[in-house]
């Protein structure tokens, strides 16, 4: 059980309506205001140092890890840096709109339209990319479903991990002040390199500044309190909150309580710099375990007390809320921002790495039941087996934690993308399920890609069944195709066909991004970028590794195409015009032939049939991907992960050959289509086990869904960690797992009042269900419900 203080705080933390904060835009603008003419890097390092400085701090009731980006308890900023105009847009709908609504002031609103937006207006990273973009490729990727990359010129790009092992916890940010003097007085203005290597220390200097007054501003606060305090211990704990944050996170800290106030003003930093989903925290039980067991050899921290720390944390990092545009909260759905922390796995010289941590954040996500932070677990073979025990316990629970991942294949993923093997045994995950590097700058969520949307193109000549638009590449009749081969081919045409136009928009936005919103805060983050004087966003990283296409619809396509495969080519069922007339009429009328396609094998049933198709889709969705770099030269990489993207690339699509109907939702990663898995668990793992997962360095993600009745026994809990071993001695990268009932759902539907807590997986993450949208909620009830192993 928590404690009674953690209890209070999650109780809080469910109850709080997320509300729009717009103290970081209000200073933000008045900063950019002062310094019109300046370097880019040095306008937003100004801005951020006057949001530090001045933006208002809070302390609430009883806190043990204080810091927050706004004056609610649940917190969402706005960016008009970025993008102004989905705010003006959305703002007066805010409370009502169907997925992620928010509170906002209508004196707030007042101040964005005549203070602030004004300003930006032709300057946003909004309207510099859609000026630009190629209109063929606007056509399919502004808010289209077909292909997407909105959070990329909506929003910042965040996907960044931290080093806290090498920079932060050694150097703090006073050591990196130094380190960037230090540069600086090396350098002279006498080539166009030397200015741009002096823009990004000075630019350096200023955001350490900012980060350090921040924390400052917090021990004044906390000093303050500490003064009217009545409560004799509450009196002494501010007088250390106020101790601690006078030293971190300028200073590196030097115990277990330091280290984790710095992790978490660390991670302000990043929120209020950019306001960006996947700031991750990286392999929290490793650079943390030191000062744990030091503190604990000293006799000044108890297990329990270092607990309370960790879901304080937790609960700090559910409080954020990433503020985002109605089409972004449809691909993003549930107020997650991806805040990914990873446990277990190997150290880097390849041993187990699992310690009394690894077990307390598992812990800890149980008991305070939060959808932040997003928990991933590392298990190779020499996984101990208490705890993948542990592990297995932690699902039974039904929160949809953790995601569980094969330790090799992620470590296989980053040596495929360049990466040292001692740095690639390092790996955690950035955002869903993507094998990342606290020394790596990428954009592991560039573009989510529609591949059902080939499917359709492929048969109706290039357009969309719903609005009759040319959106693909022109095909022949649908009647004209004589050989299973030849429609085959015209897919893969189409598929490459959106893959070149992800590639057009992913590159338009990275060369935006370097010239308008370069990142000095993160660029400090990262390995590499102090070293060559070059930020973040212009390639700074020790590792640059290529942008992710994410594949949506792997199922859905492979089944389409059995379909055709058998009742059309093979068995001459039906001609390819029937089945054309069958999807126009979105299956009106073709009942039969309907039922005799949603017969015909499906993918996550251990068919090769059908699987075999999947493989071979994905191996020419890697290889079409890989075949371009992006503005630094770096190859693509694929992925089939999952987020809710799933639910509105499902929504402009129509009916497709496997039987589905028009409009409802795809499938997420390379999971089976949801209620298409009818053989058993281990078959659909069998099923996603044949996809080559190695080269997918983006990721990979399966579902499964299973009864609760099914672990409440240790013998089943003892079998789902056997299933788990299996699957990766496959080949398997990933796979999570939702154990809860259909009708624990639906009455969540009834009464969301009494299920605010109740989490569930969605795909990549888990959320609360009640905050997801009714079209989101019936996608996750639809799904196949196991009831045996």
């Amino acid at each position: 059980m928590s404690s009674i203080r953690i209890e209070k705080f999650r109780k809080s933390y469910i109850e709080s309506k997320p509300s729009i904060s717009i103290n970081r835009a209000r200073l933000f603008t008045r900063s950019h205001k002062e310094s019109e003419g300046e370097p880019a890097g040095i306008r937003r390092a100004k801005a951020f140092k006057a949001v530090c400085e001045s933006i208002p701090v809070t302390i609430f009731d009883d806190e043990l890890i204080i810091g927050s980006i706004g004056e609610f308890r649940r917190s969402g900023i706005v960016c008009p840096e970025y993008s102004w105009k989905w705010v003006d847009d959305e703002m007066d709908i805010f409370a009502s709109r169907n997925q992620d609504p928010y509170r906002i002031d209508p004196e707030a609103k007042t101040v964005l339209r005549d203070e602030i937006f004004p300003y930006w207006k032709g300057h946003s990273l909004e309207e510099t990319f859609l000026s630009r973009l190629n209109p063929e490729t606007a056509k399919i990727l502004v808010d289209t479903g077909i292909i997407d990359n909105d959070s990329k010129w909506r929003s910042a790009v965040g996907e960044v991990t931290a080093d806290y092992l090498d920079i932060i916890f050694k150097k703090g940010f006073r050591g990196l002040r130094r380190e960037a003097e230090a540069y600086l007085r090396e350098l002279e203005p006498t080539s166009a390199e030397a200015l741009e290597k002096i823009d990004f220390y000075t630019a350096a200097i200023l955001v350490c500044d900012g980060i350090v007054a921040f924390a400052d501003r917090y021990a004044d606060e906390a000093e303050g309190l500490a003064g009217r305090e009545s409560d004799p211990a509450r009196k002494a704990e501010l007088a250390e909150i106020a101790r601690i944050c006078r030293k971190v996170p300028g200073n590196p800290p030097e115990s277990f309580r330091e280290a984790i106030q710095a992790v978490w003003f660390t991670q302000l930093g990043s929120i209020l710099s950019e306001n960006s989903l996947a700031l991750n925290l990286g392999r929290f039980d490793q650079y943390m375990h030191p000062y744990y067991a030091r503190d604990l050899e000293r006799g000044t921290i108890t297990g329990d007390a270092a607990q309370e720390l960790i879901e304080a944390l937790w609960i700090k990092l559910s409080e954020w809320v990433w503020a985002i545009s109605s089409n972004t909260a449809k691909f993003f759905a549930g107020y997650n921002s991806f805040q990914n922390l990873t446990v277990g796995g190997r150290t880097r010289d390849g041993r187990d790495a699992t310690n009394d941590l690894s077990f307390m954040c598992l812990k800890a996500t149980e008991t305070v039941k939060t959808h932040q932070p997003g928990l991933s677990v590392r298990i190779h073979p020499d996984t101990p087996d208490d705890f993948l025990l542990a592990v297995c316990r932690l699902v039974a629970t039904g929160t949809g934690f953790p995601a569980v991942h094969n330790d090799r294949a992620g470590s296989d993923m980053l040596l495929a993308a360049g990466l040292s093997p001692e740095d690639a045994r390092d790996w955690s995950n950035c955002g869903c399920v993507v094998p990342h590097f606290r020394k790596v700058g990428e954009w592991t969520s560039a573009v989510s890609v529609n591949l059902a949307a080939a499917i359709e193109f492929a048969l109706n000549g290039g357009k969309s069944r719903l609005t009759g638009e040319a959106m693909g590449l022109r095909e022949k009749d649908v009647a004209d195709f004589v050989s299973f081969e030849e429609v085959k081919d015209a897919y893969l045409r189409q598929v490459a066909h959106l893959v070149k136009h992800s590639v057009i928009g992913t590159i338009t936005a990275q060369r935006i991004h370097t010239e308008i919103v370069p990142r000095p805060y993160l660029s400090l983050l990262v390995d590499g970028c102090m070293s060559s004087g070059t930020d973040l966003a212009k390639g700074g990283a020790k590792y640059n590794v290529g942008p992710v296409l994410t594949g949506i619809g792997v199922a859905d396509s492979a089944n389409a195409l059995a379909v055709i495969k058998s009742l059309v080519f093979e068995r001459k069922k039906y001609t390819l015009a029937e089945i054309g007339k069958a999807l126009a009429a979105d299956w009106v009328g073709y009942e039969e032939m309907r039922q005799a396609a949603l017969a015909c094998p499906k993918y996550g049933n251990d068919d090769d049939y059908v699987d075999a198709i999947a493989s071979e889709l994905t191996d020419f969705y890697h290889r079409e991907v890989r075949s371009f770099k992006d503005l630094f030269g770096s190859p693509f990489n694929s992925a089939f992960m999952g987020i809710s993207n799933y639910i509105p690339a499902g929504s402009v699509i129509g009916a497709t050959p496997d039987g589905r109907k028009a409009g409802t939702p795809l499938t997420e990663g390379i999971s089976p289509h949801a209620g298409t898995d009818l053989t058993s668990p281990t078959a659909a793992m069998r099923s996603a086990a044949k996809i080559n997962h190695d080269v997918h360095s983006g990721g990979t993600l399966l579902n499964i869904k299973f009864s609760p009745e099914l672990l409440k026994s240790e013998r089943n809990l003892r079998n789902l960690a056997a299933t788990i071993r299996a699957y990766f001695a496959l080949g398997g990268f990933h796979v999570q797992f939702n154990v809860i009932s259909t009708e624990t759902l639906r009455k969540a539907q009834e009464r969301p009042e009494d299920y605010r807590d109740l989490l569930v997986r969605v795909a990549g993450y888990s959320t609360q269900f009640v905050n997801l949208s009714r079209e989101a909620q019936e996608a996750i009830i639809e799904r196949t419900t196991y009831e045996t192993l």
